[in-house]
C-alpha cells in the first residue's frame, strides 16, 4: 500500500513540475535570466550603472563600508517552484491573512477586542489592543485591522528619552520586510539597532504578510481583505502618530518585496515619506516575463494579488515601481541589488537555479531598469548596483549601513 502512495505521490509531483517549469522557464528567458551576458562567473566583472543625481546623495565606494565582512555563506539550493524572493525562514505568523483562503475578498471588518482599547484609534477603527516590551526600548504592538480582518503585529524601536508621554515627537522610519518573513524580520535578521539605535528617531517595523506584496489584493477585481497598502499607510502610521510620538518626517525602507512597498509606497502617497530606499527590491513587475514568473511563483494566491497581467493590466502597472518613477521627484531615493552571480557572501558553487541566485538576478534586471527609467525621468536617485551578490541579508545590512546617513539627514535623524 505504501509503495502504492509513494508512486502515486512521485507522479502528482512530476506532473506538477512538468505543468509549472514551461511557465517559469519562459518567464525566466524573457526576463533574460539564464542568457549568456559575456560577463565571466570567476572573475566576477561587473559594470553596475553608477548613481547620480545631488553629490550629497552618491552612494561610498564599496571599499568604504563600515560593516565587518561575514564570512561566506553556504545557501543551499532550492527547487525551482520555491519563492525565490524567500528572505527567511520560519512559518507565518498566527491569524495572517494571507495564508486564510477563506478570509480573502471579504469585506473589511473590525475583528474581535478592539472595542475596549485605551489607545487613540486609526481613522478608519483600527486599534491597539495591547503592547508589550521585548527588550529594552522594543515593543511589540497587536493592531486590530479592519483592511486585513484580524489583529497582526508591529515592532516599534524607540530612541533614547523616548516617552509616549513627551510633548516632541521623533522622526520615523517605516521598515518593510521581504517574502516568507514577519515583523520580526528587521530586528531578528538586521543590524537596524546597531545603525540606527544611536539616533533620535522612531523604527517601526510592521507586518507585511508573508506573502502580501504590499497591496491591497485584486481578488478577482472585487478587492477586500488583505489589504496591506491601507493597512501600512491609513492604520499603521495614524496608530503610531496619535500614540507612541512618531512624526511627520518619515521614510519607508524595505528589501525585496518591502523594497517594492518602500518605492511604490512614496509614489502613490505625494507627500507621505521624505526619503525611500529599497535593497534588492521587486522594483519593475511588468518586465518582460516578470508576470509570468511572478503568478507562477505565487501560485497559491495565484492571481488575486495584483490579477490577471493581461486583463488587470492597469493594476499591474500602477503598482510598478518604473513605470511611476517620475512621482518620486522632490524624494530622497537609494536603491541598491546584486546581479546575481556569486559574491562576496555567498557560497561560490552555488548552483543556476539557486533560489537566491535567481532571486537576485530577477532584483537585478528590475533594478537596472528602475535607474534606467529615474534618468530618462529626470529623478535623482542614488543606485548601487553592486555586481556580484545574491539575495540575502549580508547585502542587505551592508546596503543599510550606506544609505542611513542619507536617509538620517533627510528625516532630520540625529546622533542622541
Amino acid at each position: 500500500m505504501k509503495k502504492r502512495t509513494d508512486r502515486k505521490i512521485a507522479i502528482a509531483g512530476t506532473a506538477a513540475a512538468a505543468v509549472l517549469l514551461p511557465t517559469v522557464m519562459v518567464g525566466l528567458a524573457q526576463a533574460g535570466i539564464g542568457v549568456p551576458t559575456g560577463r565571466s562567473e570567476a572573475s566576477g566583472d561587473s559594470q553596475p550603472i553608477p548613481s547620480f543625481g545631488p553629490p550629497t546623495q552618491q552612494a561610498p565606494a564599496t571599499s568604504a563600508s563600515p560593516s565587518k565582512s561575514p564570512k561566506a555563506a553556504k545557501l543551499p539550493s532550492v527547487p525551482l517552484n520555491s519563492n525565490p524572493f524567500k528572505t527567511g525562514g520560519g512559518k507565518p505568523a498566527g491569524g495572517d491573512p494571507d495564508t486564510d483562503r477563506r478570509s480573502h475578498g471579504k469585506k473589511p471588518h473590525l475583528p474581535p477586542g478592539a472595542g475596549s482599547s485605551k489607545y487613540a484609534k486609526a481613522p478608519d477603527g483600527a486599534a491597539i489592543t495591547k503592547v508589550s516590551k521585548v527588550r529594552a526600548r522594543q515593543y511589540d504592538i497587536t493592531i486590530a485591522s479592519p483592511a486585513l480582518g484580524a489583529a497582526v503585529k508591529t515592532r516599534i524601536m524607540v530612541p533614547k528619552g523616548w516617552k509616549s508621554t513627551a510633548k516632541r515627537t521623533w522622526p520615523t522610519v517605516y521598515a518593510y520586510h521581504g517574502g516568507n518573513n514577519t515583523y520580526l524580520s528587521w530586528t531578528r535578521d538586521s543590524n537596524i539597532e546597531e545603525v540606527v539605535g544611536p539616533y533620535d528617531a522612531i523604527v517601526v517595523m510592521p507586518d507585511g504578510g508573508w506573502n502580501g506584496s504590499y497591496t491591497n489584493w485584486w481578488n478577482g477585481g472585487k478587492g477586500g481583505i488583505p489589504e496591506w497598502e491601507r493597512f501600512h499607510i491609513q492604520e499603521v502610521i495614524p496608530l503610531m502618530e496619535r500614540n507612541f510620538r512618531a512624526g511627520t518626517s518619515r521614510a519607508a525602507i524595505g528589501l525585496s518585496s518591502g523594497g517594492q512597498g518602500a518605492i511604490t509606497y512614496a509614489e502613490r502617497h505625494a507627500g507621505m515619506f521624505k526619503y525611500a530606499a529599497s535593497y534588492s527590491g521587486a522594483l519593475n513587475i511588468t518586465a518582460p516575463g516578470m508576470p509570468a514568473i511572478l503568478t507562477s511563483m505565487n501560485r497559491e494566491a495565484g492571481t488575486a494579488i495584483w490579477g490577471d497581467p493581461i486583463i488587470a493590466r492597469a493594476n499591474w502597472r500602477a503598482h510598478d515601481a518604473t513605470v511611476n518613477v517620475a512621482k518620486l521627484k522632490g524624494i530622497g531615493v537609494y536603491v541598491s541589488c546584486g546581479d546575481g552571480r556569486p559574491g562576496p557572501f555567498d557560497n561560490p558553487n552555488a548552483g543556476p537555479l539557486d533560489g537566491g541566485r535567481v532571486g537576485e538576478q530577477l532584483a537585478g534586471t528590475m533594478n537596472e531598469n528602475f535607474v534606467a527609467a529615474a534618468k530618462r525621468a529626470g529623478v535623482p536617485i542614488t543606485a548601487n548596483l553592486y555586481g556580484p551578490g545574491m539575495h540575502n541579508w549580508k547585502y542587505w545590512k551592508r546596503e543599510l549601513v550606506r544609505s542611513w546617513p542619507g536617509i538620517a539627514a533627510a528625516i532630520g535623524a540625529r546622533k542622541s
